[in-house]
């Protein structure tokens, strides 16, 4: 059974990091096949807020997003997802980020319009199946992180 280290760290209503959760769980004589860091595999891929969200001005089915990534300065980034909008919590690639895949995320021009990274799905970044639309993420991560 895999957990993540924020469900555990709810459960058992504690701060400590993975490193001092792991030993006391094993102090306990609980059984653990090994902690994976699914973050690590990912190299310029940050938490996202979407400050504003505009039609497209040349194509029907693409938005032109404003994104805070925790730096000075918002990215401007073009999204097909018909579930993007103001006010969510996204994953976002930034150019120079491979994904799985071997998928390398560039700064690009779409339409006209500069796309300074990639808004993704659960399903770009190997952590599901869906894809219906963008990861609205649910987490109490910092911007940037």
């Amino acid at each position: 059974m895999k957990i993540s280290l924020s469900w555990l760290q709810e459960y058992l209503e504690t701060s400590s990091d993975v490193e001092t959760i792991v030993n006391k769980l094993i102090q306990l004589g609980h059984e653990l096949d090994g902690v994976e860091d699914e973050g690590k595999s990912f190299f310029n891929v940050v938490v996202g807020k979407v400050i504003s969200c505009v039609k497209h001005p040349d194509a029907d089915r693409l938005s032109v997003c404003t994104v805070n990534i925790g730096k000075e300065t918002n990215r401007t980034i073009v999204c097909g997802a018909s579930n993007v909008r103001e006010g969510i919590t996204v994953a976002v690639a930034l150019p120079e980020a491979i994904l799985p895949g071997d998928f390398k995320i560039k700064a690009s021009k779409i339409r006209g319009v500069a796309s300074q990274g990639m808004i993704c799905s659960m399903r770009e970044l190997s952590l599901g199946d869906e894809h219906e639309g963008i990861w609205e993420m649910e987490t109490n991560a910092k911007v940037g992180t």
